[in-house]
């Protein structure tokens, strides 16, 4: 059965911007927009400097891309979808015809 790729999914990935002060600070740069299935895993608590964290894994699907493309997720990036941001921690090709991409992600809430 293929995917239902019915969320609309924004594919960003991290860059350095000089902060003008001789050192640099952390950015999001928008690779493009990607359809996903994306369906929720696992969730719990944990401790994050004296706040509850909520994390929820998720799978997150996108059509296949060679790799090295721009449109291929690949660990370290992010999905932003709304204000909602799903870290990537994997992506492999979930069937033997590289279709569809499976990215292991998880997104983290503060409580």
């Amino acid at each position: 059965m293929s995917p239902r790729l019915n969320r609309e999914l924004i594919l960003e990935r991290p860059v350095r911007v000089a902060d003008g002060s001789g050192g640099f600070e952390s950015s999001w740069d928008a690779l493009g927009i990607l359809w996903a299935e994306v369906t929720p895993g696992n969730a719990g608590l944990r401790d994050r400097a004296d706040l509850g964290a909520h994390r929820q894994i998720l799978k997150i699907i996108v059509r296949g891309a060679p790799p090295g493309a721009s449109n291929r997720p690949q660990p370290g990036q992010r999905f932003r979808d709304g204000e909602r941001i799903y870290l990537i921690d994997a992506v492999q090709e979930d069937d033997a015809s590289g279709r569809f991409l499976r990215c292991r992600a998880r997104e983290e809430v503060m409580a």
